[in-house]
């Protein structure tokens, strides 16, 4: 068996969505101890941010005609989307920044793309984890409520175009236990740790189970 999993921290010592990325991958583990898992981490090893450019443009040039930058970045992209397409099961884990993903990580979707196309479903029925995690709340009734404009997104690209069959893990207010002003919001914070976490135990079993 195949786990892939793929990380987008900046700050991947104290990540909390790495936190529930682990206890997924632990529980898939137990079940296949000789499994495989390969694992991308793009906030340590970030992909080139010229990348994505070039490897369109490759694709849109007769491969005679094709500079070397652009042959490897669509060797890249083509390594990218085969990460995903051999997988038997999938875990990402996309931290929340400045109210949507961070450029690295759409980074990596738009070379997923290039390598595999703009609609082919590379995760079809695939079980796949998608962990995110807010410093803030968003949800109806928080003073920022509608300002998150990454879930959705992650969602139409793993669930709609790669057509995985997605969990998502989504836990806000990860930074109430040590900023001013979010004190009253400690409980709640919790909570949504502990929730988090025990999803995470039942998605690595379900997981498992392909």
């Amino acid at each position: 068996m195949n786990l892939f999993r793929l990380d987008a921290s900046i700050f991947p010592a104290t990540s909390a969505s790495a936190e529930i990325a682990d206890r997924t991958q632990t529980e898939w583990a137990t079940v296949h101890p000789q499994g495989t898992v390969h694992r991308r981490h793009l906030g340590t090893d970030p992909l080139p941010a010229n990348a994505w450019a070039l490897a369109t443009t490759a694709g849109m040039t007769p491969e005679p005609e094709r500079t070397a930058a652009q042959r490897d970045a669509l060797a890249l992209a083509t390594t990218l989307a085969g990460e995903l397409e051999n997988a038997d099961a999938v875990i990402l884990a996309v931290p929340f920044y400045n109210y949507g993903v961070s450029q690295h990580f759409k980074t990596w979707v738009d070379l997923v793309i290039a390598g595999s196309g703009p609609t082919t479903p590379l995760l079809k029925a695939t079980p796949t984890a998608l962990i995110t995690t807010l410093g803030g709340g968003y949800g109806p009734g928080a003073p920022r409520e509608g300002w998150d404009h990454s879930t959705a997104y992650l969602q139409r690209i793993v669930g709609d175009i790669w057509k995985a069959d997605v969990t998502l893990i989504k836990r806000e207010l990860t930074l109430a236990a040590h900023t001013p002003g979010m004190e009253g919001l400690k409980d709640l914070a919790e909570q949504q740790h502990s929730q988090a976490l025990a999803t995470a135990r039942d998605t690595g079993r379900a997981l498992a189970e392909v």
